[in-house]
């Protein structure tokens, strides 16, 4: 996966930096994995704003991605690698032994025709799902479960990575793409490799107009607000804002606003870097 540069012949081309899409493989998803979607944005029942910011966009469809990785035992074919519009990372189509086709994340390095495999007796390759147990110290890993059989709540993100560090009693000890190190259940399953789709931090919209399409409206900032609005909002001229604070008060910028008695708070090891 690569990005590539526009020429400026038009000022939202200027600063456009895209990705390839190289890797991609078909045009167009699995009918039986897609459901329609309904947009709300950013209204509730009432019709009343919940959520700023958010309205218009492209339509989209949804695919249904398999985080449970529950087929323990079927091998399965890698079909198609293709754009999810829902998310930052690449999907891919797998046909299963027994006639079954899910979508998966795409890994870095997985090619169509690879196959691929879940459960205990998978091997650590790149794309095979196995429990935490089963993993050899020092494997990079995904798609990583909280609870067993919940499915992956963790490291979906595209060039996304966590590390299996160590094994303690019945507990996996991850090094998370955060520097947060916590305990898992060694009984939970993570994917073998990296997210694919890692040079998407590299990307620029180069406009305003592409955030729309992506549902984005514009955002305004809490300076340029009348005081009845926003905490830091008035001032003469420029003269205004104060400690960067939240639209309800709360402090921003290294403010812990993380709950003192968190129940998963004895799961954590090391906190996040700064």
């Amino acid at each position: 996966m690569a990005v590539r540069k526009l020429n400026p012949t038009t000022p939202g081309q200027r600063h456009k930096i895209i990705g390839t899409f190289d890797t991609i493989t078909a045009s167009e998803p699995e009918k039986s994995l897609v459901v329609g979607g309904v947009k709300s944005g950013g209204r509730n029942h009432d019709g009343k704003m919940t959520m700023r910011y958010l309205g218009g966009g492209h339509k989209k469809k949804y695919r249904v991605i398999d985080f449970k990785r529950n087929k323990d035992g079927v091998p399965a074919t890698v079909k198609t690698i293709e754009y999810d519009p829902n998310r930052s990372a690449r999907i891919a189509l797998l046909f299963y032994a027994d006639g079954e086709k899910r979508y998966i994340l795409a890994p870095n390095g997985l090619q169509v025709g690879q196959v691929v495999l879940s459960g205990e007796n998978a091997a650590p390759e790149v794309g095979n799902t196995l429990p935490l147990q089963n993993i050899p110290l020092g494997t990079i890993v995904h798609n990583i479960e909280l609870r067993p059989g919940q499915g992956a709540a963790m490291v979906r993100s595209a060039g996304t990575f966590a590390q299996l560090t160590s094994r303690e009693d019945k507990y996996a000890i991850i090094k998370l793409p955060s520097g947060e190190v916590r305990k898992i259940l060694a009984t939970c399953k993570a994917t073998i490799g990296t997210v694919g789709n890692s040079d998407h931090a590299l990307e620029r919209s180069g406009k305003a107009g592409r955030s729309r399409w992506l549902g984005r409206r514009p955002r305004v900032r809490g300076v340029a607000m009348n005081p009845v609005d926003h905490p830091m909002g008035g001032g003469e001229g420029r003269a205004s804002g104060g400690h960067p604070r939240s639209r309800k008060g709360l402090l921003a910028k290294g403010y812990k606003t993380r709950a003192p008695k968190k129940q998963s708070s004895q799961y954590i090891i090391e906190r996040k870097k700064k």
